[in-house]
């Protein structure tokens, strides 16, 4: 019944409930340094309870290079706004934006005030509670907090510049990123790539020749850095398949006419044995699936 008025248009959400809203997938694609900066915030504990810094953090997509960062005691639009301020002056370049979007960074929006439309950048945002939007710089706090000598809790903003400062100038300069094929960020960042792979492919040519035995995959070559990164990559793939010319969807699918379980298994004439196998089901063709097997074709 529930099928035949969907399919009229008479399935609807009776409640008086606000509609959920759809928001977009943020897609970026960087295809060089200064492309696509993001950006996040994250907090910093501190020796007295219940208080915490907050560390605003700029990274280039492409490189992950940590291109500029702040320490303060509170999150706010306008120290994000000089922040990327001065960040865009020292560059000198327009880079299109990702961020999150919590509370403080939504305020704007209803507050407008200085923000990086009013400095000559694009943004975009994540998703409400969809944690991964921007995996990029939660990865970076992640390495950032996962440091051995990481204090855990700072005494004073001076205590937490003078760890963050040496932090940030290791992760752009020493750092062999796993994901930049362990290029670090500056080398990517400032365009030493090449020069970096014809020294590393000096160094492998030198050690085959001396013992091609310990290669058995043959003359090894360097791994270059992805020339594409992406946040939420538009797939090419179709989503839907046909059977037989018609669309198949998820809810085709309708069990309610299928006969009972069936137990294939002989009769013990009594109590079923502990662990014995699961049962069987045996269910009759899905509507949506014709009776014999046949091709399906993408749309």
């Amino acid at each position: 019944m529930y099928r035949v008025l969907a399919d009229s248009g008479e399935v609807r959400e009776r409640r008086n409930v606000r509609e959920a809203k759809v928001h977009p997938t943020p897609s970026l694609t960087a295809t060089a340094p200064n492309q696509v900066w993001t950006w996040d915030i994250t907090k910093l504990a501190t020796t007295e309870k219940g208080k915490f810094f907050h560390l605003y953090v700029i990274i280039d997509l492409f490189s992950r290079f940590v291109v500029g960062w702040m320490v303060a005691t509170k999150e706010c639009k306008h120290l994000a706004a000089t922040l990327f301020a001065e960040t865009i002056a020292r560059h000198g370049i327009e880079p299109g934006l990702h961020r999150s979007c919590g509370p403080r960074l939504r305020d704007e929006e209803r507050h407008p005030g200085p923000a990086p439309l009013d400095l000559g950048a694009s943004r975009s945002f994540s998703r409400p509670r969809v944690s991964d939007d921007n995996a990029f710089s939660e990865a970076q706090f992640k390495t950032l907090k996962y440091q051995p000598d990481y204090p855990v809790r700072f005494a004073s903003e001076v205590h937490a510049r003078g760890w963050l400062e040496p932090f940030f100038g290791w992760h752009n300069d020493e750092h062999h990123h796993a994901g930049l094929a362990l290029f670090t960020p500056a080398d990517v960042f400032h365009g030493r790539v090449d020069q970096v792979a014809e020294d590393r492919q000096r160094a492998l040519d030198a050690a085959y020749a001396a013992h091609p035995e310990r290669f058995p995959n043959g003359q090894p070559t360097v791994r270059r850095p992805p020339t594409k990164v992406e946040i939420n990559p538009i797939s090419a793939e179709p989503t839907a398949a046909t059977v037989e010319g018609r669309e198949v969807r998820a809810h085709d699918t309708d069990h309610r006419d299928d006969p009972p379980l069936i137990d294939t298994r002989p009769s013990t004439g009594g109590a079923e044995p502990r662990g014995a196998p699961a049962t069987r089901r045996a269910r009759r063709p899905c509507r949506a699936e014709p009776e014999q097997p046949s091709q399906v074709v993408a749309p």
